[in-house]
């Protein structure tokens, strides 16, 4: 592409964009703010105006894959279905957000849990289990739910969707159907919660 001086005026989120297709492309490895430049037309110093090297750019991936995985769980938690129904959806969610972003999912996690990592990403990153122990608490409260801990039990979903979703993304199902893990995970998640199976006590 011909390089073309700055004057993008949403540059920052094109190369964020195009940095979420070409993590998956090449990996974290290949990502390049000079190819960048180049894939959305622009010259290569254009994006030192918002991203001062390479890992500033991993960074704001990282915070704006959680802010695109939570929103797309928001909109599943929320919608009009009864409660089951949501809870399995959510779970759906999560893990279609890991197969079709596998890459992207690494750096979220990395780099939420890097020493150096922001306390906007650290939040960021946790709205999901938050919004998993409101949907327990609003189970419970409705009766559907025994109870128990919400943020232990909001922990053990996560934990348990995430394999499904880590295990989905590296093509590791042997044969079976993202719907079918899902359903199975979250069956078996929920049939536990509703019965009052006690999780072990620990600090998420």
């Amino acid at each position: 592409m011909t390089q073309q001086p700055y004057h993008h005026g949403k540059l920052r989120e094109a190369l964020l964009a195009r940095a979420m297709e070409s993590i998956e492309e090449v990996g974290v490895d290949g990502l390049s703010l000079r190819q960048l430049a180049r894939d959305v037309n622009v010259s290569h110093g254009a994006p030192a105006k918002h991203f001062r090297d390479k890992q500033a750019l991993i960074d704001a991936l990282a915070l704006a894959g959680f802010e695109l995985m939570n929103s797309l769980i928001r909109n599943a938690s929320q919608s009009n279905l009864e409660l089951r129904s949501r809870f399995v959806g959510v779970g759906k969610a999560y893990v279609e957000f890991a197969v079709a972003h596998p890459a992207l999912l690494t750096v979220m996690y990395s780099s939420k849990h890097h020493p150096d990592s922001s306390a906007e990403l650290r939040s960021t990153g946790e709205q999901g289990i938050h919004l998993a122990q409101a949907m327990i608490v609003e189970g419970q409260k409705a009766g559907e739910l025994a109870e128990g801990d919400p943020g232990i039990l909001a922990t053990v979903c996560f934990v348990s969707l995430h394999g499904a979703a880590v295990l989905a993304a590296g093509k590791h199902l042997d044969g079976t159907t993202v719907d079918d893990i899902v359903n199975a995970t979250t069956d078996t998640l929920w049939a536990g919660m509703a019965a009052g199976v006690r999780a072990a006590q620990f600090t998420p």
